[in-house]
């Protein structure tokens, strides 16, 4: 007979017992980054996640007897957050593989390196993005379009990877973030209750700061590095080694051209990405048929249906160029769908993680704890942007973190007579802008796999991503736009 009593199934874990595990998790990324080195941390970030999912339900199964179908119900909760996500990942392979044999991208940086300036490079390339995720509304496309291609010139302009992909990220999720089409957007602002136009109106006012601060130092960095003297011959050469290897044409333009037309039109993002890989296939055959040829040699008995599965081959395993030039070489080889796999086992590792915290009854222990005794708009907001960074790190997935931490605190914002919006705001302010400086959260593993850049490579330059939450503390602190109680009409304050 069990020494537990039946009601021990339906407790919740203590707030000593459940921050055991993430504890644990949080120690084994810092030894792995501290003996072993930040470049091993994709690598081995999985066994840590896996490892702390195994200690939560073991910890919750040894302690309060719980069934297994707990745990069960919070992996099933946590891979619908996450299973759209993977199919996205599955398109991005594609396109960027795609996009890069088919020419598009080399033309995109053969132009992009004749019309850029160089001094000015980092600051255009995050305002770039930011436009085109406004109008887009996403910033995994934007970043695993235009991105890919800025991440290419900025290397052969010499910039650090870390301020290149710091420069493309902070544009693309400030667009994201203020766009009326974009998903984070809608579901921060459904899930607090307010007007989708009236978030978006409200953020302005800690977003537009926080990107022109960015701005403003990546122009600095631009014009106080000396990169323009540096760069005239590595670029001439690239350009001529791009030349030689695909066939540079203004019609490749004509692929993005359609695809942004696509997302303007807000075609389905899974029907967008699909639609663009079959646009590059279509531009590779009419446009690189030399490259065409030399891939379908070892498929050659199967007459011009060889092209076509050379193309498909590459698609699934990427591409290698040997061009003679190094740097080239760097920036058109691929990885394909198989190059995706590593980035696949880490968000599941992490699904596992967030599923397990959830299940055990684990997180809402922790978040709880958070929220205990919160009086004042600086210690509620405070809490908030904690609590968003902090499920970001739990849960691995942006969607969810969104979703709990509108849920955690409407009560409390209702309660304090505080408004929604101010809630809105900041849930969106620590959650979906900070879910890239993650490296085992599902946005931190796809963004470094797309760019080739790991997260804690970019995490310091991605100056949009931490301003924005510092913004929203800011805010607080000072009070600005921020109306109290006793400044709203008793109709607005029932609305609360």
């Amino acid at each position: 007979m069990s020494h537990f009593p039946h009601h021990n199934l339906h407790r919740r874990p203590s707030f000593r017992l459940s921050v055991l595990p993430v504890a644990w998790m949080i120690g084994c990324m810092l030894f792995i980054i501290c003996v072993l080195g930040a470049e091993y941390a994709v690598d081995w970030s999985k066994y840590a996640l896996l490892s702390a999912a195994a200690l939560a339900a073991g910890l919750v199964r040894w302690r309060y007897r719980r069934p297994w179908r707990y745990l069960l119900l919070g992996l099933r909760k946590s891979w619908r957050q996450v299973q759209p996500a993977l199919v996205v990942l599955l398109f991005i392979a594609m396109v960027s593989t795609i996009w890069m044999l088919s020419g598009v991208v080399p033309a995109l940086i053969d132009y992009g390196l004749q019309l850029l300036n160089p001094r000015f490079f980092l600051a255009t390339a995050a305002l770039i993005c930011a436009v085109t995720s406004l109008f887009t509304g996403s910033s995994w496309t934007t970043i695993a379009t235009l991105g890919v291609a800025l991440q290419g010139i900025g290397t052969v302009f010499g910039y650090h990877q870390g301020w290149i992909a710091g420069a493309i990220i902070s544009g693309a999720y400030f667009g994201d973030k203020v766009s009326p089409l974009s998903d984070t957007t809608v579901l921060a602002s459904s899930s607090c209750g307010v007007p989708l136009m009236t978030h978006v109106r409200y953020m302005m006012f800690t977003s537009l700061p926080a990107l022109f601060l960015a701005v403003l130092v990546f122009l600095g960095v631009g014009l106080w590095s000396g990169i323009a003297t540096a760069t005239a011959t590595a670029a001439a050469a690239t350009v001529e080694g791009l030349r030689q290897t695909f066939v540079i044409t203004p019609w490749l333009l004509l692929v993005p051209i359609i695809t942004a037309l696509l997302i303007v039109f807000r075609v389905g993002t899974n029907l967008t990405l699909a639609l663009s890989t079959l646009l590059g296939v279509v531009a590779m055959l009419v446009f690189q048929p030399q490259l065409v040829d030399q891939l379908a040699l070892r498929f050659a008995a199967f007459g011009d249906a060889g092209r076509v599965l050379a193309i498909l081959r590459s698609l699934v395993t990427g591409n290698t160029f040997s061009t003679g030039n190094a740097l080239l070489d760097t920036l058109t080889s691929t990885g394909g769908i198989l190059g995706m796999v590593p980035t696949y086992i880490i968000i599941l590792s992490a699904m596992v993680f967030g599923g397990a915290l959830m299940g055990t009854g684990m997180l809402s222990a922790l978040t709880d704890a958070i929220t205990l005794r919160l009086r004042g708009v600086r210690r509620t907001v405070g809490a908030t942007v904690g609590t968003g960074i902090f499920l970001n790190a739990c849960t691995g997935d942006q969607y969810l973190s969104v979703i709990l931490g509108g849920n955690i605190y409407k009560n409390i914002y209702r309660r304090q007579r505080l408004e929604p919006r101010l809630l809105s705001r900041t849930v969106e302010d620590s959650t979906s802008v900070t879910s890239v400086l993650i490296p085992w959260n599902s946005c931190g593993i796809t963004q470094s796999s797309v760019l080739g850049v790991s997260t804690l490579v970019y995490l310091p330059f991605c100056l949009f991503n931490y301003l924005s939450p510092l913004m929203s503390l800011l805010m607080a602190y000072t009070g600005w736009t921020i109306r109290k109680p006793s400044e709203r009409t008793p109709t607005e304050l029932g609305r609360a």
